[in-house]
């Protein structure tokens, strides 16, 4: 079994508590394999250009989301051990420094101006969650201080049009349109709506509804999902009793097992969600009840060899002893994004040239699979597909 160390990654902070919290962390650590060492930051800020160029992440390491977003983290690793052991940026490596933030917002926030003012990082990257980005926007303009992709496709997030926000995924109406327009297809108009008990559920709920009714759906009803997945199976008997013909899940993590569950026993028609609703600890906890749920995806299948992109990262994770799925394909794609902003950087690298070299990305190619970014367009993708996972939680297309 490889070492639960991996060279480049910095974490600041040492998450501990009594009991049952202990242990859940416990084993989040070794399930996930978190890979990070104790800290050792850097006294010289990056922008100098000489040691390592620091990146820093406020992401969930701890508490219910930590299983669901430990892929992620460990694909964008690969990305970047990967890149080190090419030479770095013009000799000098690049370490991501990590805070948990528990999946909390305020946590996030704080974490962020932490990295951006006392550890000095170039740039954020890889945020999870809609408050959390929302949150923290002000604070980039503040430091001038990019972040590069977030685990949100929210409209509120998009709405902003800060200068120093850059997405590497289609947004949630992206995903919506595409999933509506599948199911009136299929003769599924009539949609049941589950949407999760916070901003990321309610604020995307308006959106869902006017969605439908552009693409010519009827808006069955709507329920709420507690974010700790409680309550499902009463949720599930209220949405059945609308007669749905398919429901759209707005969730992500602990609530999508237990309603995916749930309708099986109280509705029985079939379920679509967003692309983050069903990553593999979803899939793993689900077993065979996952059988039949249809997901928006954000990127390539990571199973067919058929890019350049595809081949790489199943080289990579082959080296790096991860899964080919499409959680770890995330990550990995979205720090093949950032090495290609910082090489056009160069080792020189500053925040301000960061962002310049973000814009000026134009149509970047990763080997078959394409983004745009310009001035005008911070946003590099809008590509959807569906997939239906099968037997044994394997996705088919």
């Amino acid at each position: 079994m490889k070492s639960p160390v991996a060279p480049g990654i910095t974490r600041l902070d040492h998450p501990a508590g009594p009991g049952r919290r202990a242990l859940l962390l416990a084993l989040a650590a070794s399930a996930c394999a978190s890979r990070h060492v104790a800290a050792q930051t850097s006294s010289s800020p990056a922008a100098a250009g000489r040691g390592d160029i620091l990146i820093g992440r406020t992401t969930a390491l701890s508490g219910g989301m930590a299983p669901f977003l430990a892929p992620i983290h460990l694909g964008q690793d690969a990305a970047i051990a990967d890149l080190n052991a090419q030479g770095g940026i013009g000799g000098r490596k690049v370490r991501f420094v990590t805070l948990d933030d528990g999946f909390e917002a305020a946590r996030a926030i704080a974490n962020a101006r932490t990295l951006g003012d006392k550890e000095g990082v170039l740039a954020l990257f890889g945020v999870a969650g809609t408050s959390q980005v929302l949150g923290m926007l002000p604070y980039l303009a503040e430091a001038k201080l990019p972040l590069i992709s977030v685990y949100t496709g929210s409209p509120a997030v998009r709405m902003q049009a800060s200068p120093y926000l850059f997405t590497t995924r289609a947004s949630y109406a992206d995903e919506l349109v595409k999933i509506v327009r599948n199911l009136v297809a299929v003769q599924s108009a009539r949609i049941g709506v589950a949407y999760e008990n916070n901003d990321f559920g309610k604020l995307l709920l308006p959106l869902v509804e006017k969605v439908l009714a552009a693409e010519g759906a009827t808006l069955a009803g709507t329920a709420s999902l507690e974010p700790s997945g409680a309550g499902a199976d009463e949720v599930a008997r209220k949405l059945g009793e609308l007669k749905p013909q398919a429901v759209l899940l707005v969730a992500a993590g602990p609530p999508v097992v237990t309603f995916v569950r749930a309708n099986r026993a109280h509705v029985g028609v079939p379920v679509y969600t967003l692309s983050l609703g069903a990553g593999a600890a979803v899939l793993k906890a689900l077993g065979e009840d996952a059988r039949g749920l249809a997901v928006a995806r954000t990127g390539p299948s990571p199973t067919k060899p058929t890019l350049q992109l595809t081949r790489d990262f199943q080289a990579s994770m082959k080296r790096h002893g991860h899964a080919i799925d499409y959680d770890h394909f995330t990550g990995y794609m979205d720090a093949r994004v950032l090495t290609e902003a910082l090489r056009a950087a160069g080792p020189g690298v500053t925040r301000a040239s960061l962002v310049q070299a973000m814009q000026g990305l134009g149509t970047l190619d990763l080997g078959g699979y394409t983004y745009q970014f310009s001035p005008q367009n911070r946003h590099g993708s809008s590509f959807v597909d569906i997939a239906v996972v099968g037997s044994g939680g394997v996705y088919r297309q």
